[in-house]
């Protein structure tokens, strides 16, 4: 018979790989759910690919873009992140 304590430690241990083997990827159907957003009408030079879309979110003094593919469950491909003194610059 397991001793209680041990069978909560032996649990303890086994929860990071049940939760690495459950890893989801970012989908477009789950950022637009979870994440306040911004619709670009097109994407920086640095995300810009054929059959992508992106969406920017502001956080404190920056700008994160996120990069989507229009192929099936709409995947994430693509990140950055610009100051807004960067993008200033760039919009001179």
């Amino acid at each position: 018979m397991m001793k209680p304590a041990f069978a909560l430690i032996a649990c303890l241990a086994a929860a990071p790989a049940v939760a690495a083997e459950t890893a989801m990827s970012m989908t477009y159907g789950l950022f637009e759910t979870a994440i306040a957003h911004t619709d670009l009408d097109s994407c920086p030079a640095q995300l810009a690919k054929p059959d992508t879309f992106c969406r920017a979110t502001l956080r404190h003094d920056e700008i994160h873009v996120f990069a989507f593919s229009r192929d099936g469950e709409s995947p994430l491909v693509g990140f950055a992140s610009y100051s807004f003194d960067e993008l200033a610059r760039h919009l001179k």
